[in-house]
């Protein structure tokens, strides 16, 4: 049959799920492929989709190869077109199958553009350009590298992130407790995610660690003694210690291998891991809180992946009320409090079980831009043990000099401020946070105690 292209389109059945789910992985095979049936690589585009499959096409001067996988189900399908008689779409098929250790597949071939059927619409030359030179005086094309575009996708049930990377992951481990894996991307240099989730990239990783380090410190007339829950990347204890009156900051992280890692890989976010007034500890920051002597620490910033409030999981309001008995009078915590925007019911749920600890006129949300979080607006909320407002209770001059001595990036004295102004549209979401069931713990009324006096949990 005389036919422009030939188009075989396949499935693959019983290929391992993390293999289906590693989007540099499957780009690589498919490149592979193309090889093996010496047809001649244009680009590539690849995507990964959180938390489970990968879309992508190669594009060939022959035409293309495409898949799409399901790595829930170990299926895989397939997509192969080639025009001429050079390239043998079989080749690519079989090289797939094997590739991506299929227990069986099917496939079959139908012939496009039946020569039969067509009628010719434009001769040899038609199209050309009638400056161009003649061929003899044109330059030899120049070679060039087939271009990759292989991109991560963070993506929930209404919204999507993706950034292009290079197509190689630098780093993929799975820990005790979840998977690593750091990209290099375009726009925002190195890449830590944790199940297939956005922590932090080099491009913007100071939004989040200076806002969350920076707003309390410099709020708090003299903290000595601060924690960190979380952060193992080391982001917000490198801000924390650029205050010299720290004396000591301890940081509790439960994934030794996302230290690790952010030692190895993302050196500027890890740089004050070693430093002499760092304590750093592996493990459960829900034990250590619940072990820590009272009236411990001046400032506290809880920096987790899902600081879900009352009713999910470890960091509820048993969580804050030990987080509350823990500081020292005047303390301050401050914690992610997820996007106003993207995550309406755990951010009202946060809200509520602070407001109801601490008193609503001693909780304070505000908001940062982050590129990389869903939505791009995020929140973090500050809470004090004592009637200190961080709209005005901060001293003005002294934060200006900080920002200047540091060349922070994000924080600002005016910043610092202008978070704390919220639009309307967040406001009535914490007007309708709905308050906690059970009646408000003695904590918010024992907030003005003497320095000393006994807290209750």
């Amino acid at each position: 049959m005389d036919v422009l292209g030939r188009n075989i389109v396949a499935e693959l059945f019983g290929c391992p799920a993390e293999l289906l789910n590693d989007v540099s992985l499957i780009e690589t095979r498919m490149l592979e492929a193309a090889e093996a049936a010496h047809a001649t690589v244009i680009s590539s585009t690849f995507h990964h989709f959180s938390p489970f499959g990968v879309s992508g096409v190669v594009v060939i001067q022959e035409s293309h190869l495409a898949i799409h996988t399901w790595p829930e189900y170990g299926y895989a399908a397939l997509d192969i077109f080639t025009c001429g008689r050079e390239v043998d779409p079989w080749v690519c098929y079989q090289h797939l199958l094997t590739a991506l250790n299929a227990e069986r597949g099917s496939a079959i071939e139908q012939g496009r553009g039946l020569r039969s059927q067509l009628a010719t619409q434009l001769t040899p030359g038609a199209l050309d350009d009638a400056e161009a030179p003649p061929q003899h005086l044109r330059p030899p094309p120049t070679p060039r590298e087939p271009m990759r575009n292989v991109w991560f996708t963070e993506r929930d049930p209404e919204i999507a992130l993706s950034l292009r990377h290079s197509g190689d992951v630098l780093h993929r481990a799975r820990s005790q407790h979840q998977k690593i894996e750091v990209y290099e991307t375009y726009a925002y240099g190195r890449m830590l995610t944790l199940d297939g989730r956005v922590m932090t990239t080099e491009g913007d990783e100071y939004v989040f660690n200076e806002m969350m380090a920076h707003v309390p410190l410099l709020s708090h007339p003299d903290a000595r003694h601060a924690l960190v829950i979380g952060g193992g990347d080391g982001g917000v204890a490198r801000e924390l210690l650029r205050h010299e009156q720290l004396d000591r900051v301890e940081l509790v992280e439960i994934d030794a291998q996302v230290i690790d890692t952010s030692r190895r890989y993302l050196g500027k976010l890890s740089s004050a891991l070693d430093h002499p007034k760092l304590d750093l500890r592996v493990g459960d920051g829900v034990a250590y809180v619940r072990a820590c002597a009272p009236a411990t620490f001046d400032v506290v910033c809880i920096d987790v992946m899902d600081p879900l409030g009352p009713s999910h999981g470890p960091f509820d309001a048993d969580f804050y009320r030990d987080v509350a008995r823990i500081l020292r009078p005047g303390g301050v915590l401050v914690t992610q409090s997820a996007s106003p925007r993207f995550d309406i019911g755990v951010f009202q749920q946060i809200h509520a079980c602070l407001r109801g600890l601490f008193g609503p006129d001693r909780t304070f949300p505000y908001l940062i831009a982050t590129p990389t979080y869903p939505s791009g607006t995020w929140s973090l909320t500050y809470c004090a043990l004592g009637p200190r407002d961080p709209r005005r209770d901060f001293d003005r001059a002294r934060a200006r000099r900080f920002t200047e001595a540091h060349d922070l990036q994000y924080y600002s004295d005016e910043v610092h401020t202008a978070a704390f102004a919220l639009p309307g549209y967040v406001k009535r979401l914490l007007a309708g946070a709905r308050r906690p069931s059970a009646p408000r713990s003695d904590m918010a009324s024992s907030l003005d105690r003497e320095p000393g006096s006994e807290r209750k949990a």
